[in-house]
């Protein structure tokens, strides 16, 4: 098997990382912008099977061109290039599979899924932690119930150690994080898909060893599950955890307009608050500590409760986020190379990922999914 990893960022590191360890994949190489962020990886890899390669992911003929002879690529580049990444992909007749968490993207992958039968190839967006495994567990408890009646998705990625003023470092993307937190949510309430604002409907949440934390509506964690679900199950929601206080720090930053990517003149200079904002955020919440995950995924109905929990920590020279996210999309490609997963098209998580397969998978990777039920 031949697999292909857009970028060369912590997610792209993960993902190949996984990739080098299979048995059956002879060859992964490595493309970015820049051939020194694909060597670098390479590098870290220390395999013979890596290889770095260099790609404008932009340049839609050239992308076609690398994409050939491969089983599957995997997109590890921002979402906004996810839409042309997939068109490539099935020009090139390679799976492709992504990160996601933009809902207007994902809508617009599904809009190829016609075009990916014909060409025989599968396209899975939103295949990281949230949006991605939270609807892989979601799966797997389905088939404990025979009717649900509430879905809660709950995840954060944390300092070990938390720091004033946000308690907080950034463990991945800053624009992708500013993005969860500005753009509205998409819930089901009352069997009816609803949008909620961000940062909004904060709640406590508990988790041994780490206490009462907070966790507040974030946009797209909920990928497909209201679609796929709404009339069918009353209530489902997904929020993200935070050390207490983050939320009300971040609406200030909100209400004084800094989260705006609308121009404002400063001194004579042209420049959107939110550019500022990011460039401070990645310059102040630099990763100076390990970090952590933390996951809860319960199903309910009127008898019992059913929770999927996890805490991960940094192992093996990857970060917490990076084998959370980075994993699940690895194992999900070498499914559709294996042939675990047959389907073409563009595919549901919830419906489509054997998620059994998934979860075995993602236990031998150190990810102690632990499963819990609460009779009432």
């Amino acid at each position: 098997m031949h697999m292909l990893v857009l970028g060369s960022g912590k997610m792209a590191k993960a993902i190949a990382y996984d990739f080098v360890k299979q048995k059956d994949i002879e060859k992964v190489v490595i493309a970015s912008r820049t051939l020194k962020g694909a060597k670098k990886i390479v590098k870290f890899l220390n395999n013979k099977k890596a290889h770095a390669a260099q790609v404008y992911v932009q340049d839609y003929k050239d992308v076609v061109k690398l994409m050939k002879g491969f089983d599957c690529a995997v997109s590890a580049v921002p979402y906004n290039f996810n839409y042309n990444l997939a068109r490539a992909a099935i020009e090139a007749g390679c799976n492709f599979l992504d990160l996601g968490g933009n809902n207007d993207v994902v809508k617009q992958e599904f809009s190829l899924s016609k075009k990916a039968k014909k060409r025989k190839i599968a396209i899975v967006p939103d295949c990281g932690l949230a949006p991605g495994l939270v609807s892989n567990l979601t799966a797997l408890g389905l088939k404990e119930f025979k009717k649900v009646e509430t879905i809660k998705l709950r995840v954060g990625g944390l300092p070990q150690h938390p720091e004033p003023p946000l308690n907080y470092m950034i463990v991945f993307s800053t624009h992708g994080l500013i993005n969860e937190y500005i753009e509205s949510a998409k819930l089901i309430k009352n069997f009816k898909i609803i949008t909620r604002p961000g940062m909004e409907d904060l709640e406590k949440i508990y988790f041994p060893g780490y206490g009462n934390l907070e966790a507040f509506n974030t946009s797209g964690g909920t990928s497909t599950l209201p679609q796929s679900f709404k009339g069918k199950i009353k209530n489902l929601n997904y929020k993200t955890i935070r050390y207490p206080g983050h939320a009300e720090k971040i609406k200030t930053l909100m209400q004084l307009g800094l989260t705006s990517s609308k121009k404002i003149n400063a001194e004579g200079i042209d420049v959107a608050p939110r550019t500022v904002l990011e460039a401070l955020l990645n310059k102040n919440l630099k990763a100076k500590d390990k970090d952590l995950i933390l996951l809860k995924v319960s199903l309910e109905d009127k008898k019992k409760i059913v929770t999927y929990e996890l805490i991960d920590k940094e192992k093996q020279g990857l970060t917490a986020m990076m084998r959370c996210t980075g994993f699940p999309v690895a194992v999900i490609a070498e499914m559709i190379a294996r042939k675990q997963i047959e389907k073409k098209g563009t595919l549901k998580h919830e419906f489509d990922i054997p998620p059994e397969i998934l979860i075995a998978e993602l236990r031998k990777r150190g990810l102690n999914i632990k499963r819990k039920v609460r009779y009432k």
